[in-house]
């Protein structure tokens, strides 16, 4: 993709979506850091299902390691990994009582540090509660990257530094929820749904679906976009 397909890729969605958001759910950054971090190869949908309750008693670092591991499980258990990841938020829970005044750091560094975080994690905390200009390359980032041309890459970290060079003004801050939403719910992994789709036409994705399949699963498909 050229720089202008890339500005018109943007354009394009920004104006079917004027302010996308996570959909995860949060009320503050530390709510938001527990969320990300329990989402690691897990569904928006199903972490939002299992922090819900969680997040009523749990606003706050002191808290949670009140609440402690086991009572954590109880409620994540739904969750993939949950074991591993609850020990990893009680662990950042403590450093951050221990290091960071109870507070979430607004540096990458900074976050990195914290057991279950990565950089992906990190950049997703930094854009959405503190408005930096961050690309969280997560699988669908990664596919739409690749797929579409605009930023080729063998590993996220590759993929993520040709976005910080490609991806233009005013949409840097958000782009990668355009991004995320886009392979989400119509560049998806097995079918691209490539006749609906408001980019296609900037695309240079070569195999491009251009019908929706005929017969069974056409219902779903048909489902998935509402």
């Amino acid at each position: 993709m050229t720089r202008d397909q890339i500005f018109e890729f943007f354009r394009r969605l920004a104006e079917d979506n004027p302010s996308p958001q996570t959909e995860l759910e949060y009320g503050n950054a530390y709510q938001l850091l527990v969320a990300v971090t329990l989402s690691a190869q897990a569904t928006d949908v199903g972490v939002n299902k299992a922090t819900r309750a969680l997040f009523r008693k749990v606003e706050a670092p002191h808290q949670m390691l009140a609440l402690g591991e086991e009572g954590l499980k109880e409620h994540i258990k739904t969750i993939g990994l949950f074991n591993s990841k609850a020990r990893n938020v009680i662990a950042l829970s403590q450093i951050l009582v221990d290091e960071h005044g109870g507070q979430v750091p607004g540096s990458r560094d900074a976050l990195v540090r914290l057991p279950g975080v990565g950089r992906k994690t990190a950049n997703v905390v930094l854009n959405c509660w503190f408005g930096q200009e961050t690309f969280a390359v997560d699988t669908h980032i990664f596919r739409l990257s690749n797929r579409t041309g605009m930023a080729k890459g063998k590993t996220p970290e590759a993929v993520e530094a040709k976005l910080e060079k490609r991806v233009p003004q005013p949409f840097r801050r958000d782009s990668h929820h355009w991004m995320i939403l886009h392979g989400r719910y119509v560049c998806k992994a097995r079918t691209p749904e490539c006749w609906r789709c408001k980019v296609c036409d900037l695309c240079s994705y070569r195999k491009k679906v251009m019908e929706p399949p005929k017969g069974r699963g056409a219902a779903e498909l048909e489902a998935s976009v509402d």
